[in-house]
């Protein structure tokens, strides 16, 4: 079965659509709206998968962009089902965002829900993009790619297990992580989800709309930097944290892993 880019696309955003319309309803159900990151990243692995069966190429670069698609997103998605959802209170930037929004919450969180689901085809255009390369042999831009995400992969990994074991341990409530990766960064996890990206520019070099691939290093990069990721997260470290977090601003880049700064004296 192969389809027209823009159809696949097209049945992305509708089943991803239909997803955040259930995964709304249950976040009324069960007032936990960090449903919709575990969904997003189910949605983007399905899509990864549905790519590789429906577009046209090589049948070997379909399975391997899939599988790294796939693999990225259902190891995200499982991270967050256990960190954020399952027998865990309402993330508190969710929690910030339904009390401002008081009575309009609802309707609000379901065009955020829509909008996350709209987002799908976008971010994984790239993906449609390198899996239909003419080429029948691999390049060396592609073995760079596929190495690219790897590292991205193991250092999100990495970032997501430090800070959750130290998150596991009752007197460290209140506190502030500043050893591993989040000793260099104060967002390694999305340093290395934002590197990941640009392992499908590399793959992409040299492929027909190759340059297509760039809207998924500039778009996350632009969300997690300015949108939803960092300043939500340092809003509600800075609120629960207080002066303990601010010096960890002071000393720590806030995205790129970097030497620690000298606290203030």
């Amino acid at each position: 079965m192969t389809l027209d880019p823009l159809a696949m696309l097209g049945v992305a955003w509708l089943a991803a659509a239909v997803l955040m319309l259930v995964l709304w309803g249950v976040q009324r159900a069960i007032r936990n709206a960090a449903v919709v990151d575990v969904g997003w990243c189910a949605a983007f692995a399905g899509a990864a998968v549905f790519y590789a069966v429906a577009a046209y190429g090589e049948s070997e670069r379909r399975a391997l962009v899939a599988v790294m698609g796939a693999g990225w997103g259902a190891r995200l998605a499982l991270h967050l089902l256990l960190d954020r959802v399952l027998g865990k209170p309402e993330d508190g930037r969710y929690a910030r965002m339904r009390r401002r929004w008081g009575g309009r919450a609802d309707l609000n969180f379901f065009l955020l829900y829509q909008a996350e689901a709209f987002a799908i085809p976008v971010l994984s255009l790239p993906l449609l993009v390198v899996m239909q390369n003419p080429r029948p042999t691999f390049s060396l831009w592609e073995l760079a790619g596929v190495l690219i995400w790897a590292v991205a992969l193991a250092g999100e990994w990495v970032a997501d297990a430090q800070l959750a074991r130290f998150r596991s341990e009752p007197e460290n409530r209140g506190k502030t992580y500043r050893d591993g990766l989040w000793r260099y960064s104060r967002h390694p996890n999305y340093f290395f989800e934002s590197i990941h990206w640009w392992a499908y520019v590399l793959m992409g070099i040299g492929v027909p709309n190759g340059w297509l691939t760039l809207v998924g290093p500039v778009v996350m990069t632009l969300s997690l930097v300015k949108i939803s990721g960092v300043p939500p997260a340092e809003e509600q470290a800075l609120a629960s944290r207080g002066n303990e977090y601010r010096e960890y601003q002071r000393t720590t880049n806030v995205l790129i892993p970097w030497t620690p700064r000298k606290p203030a004296e």
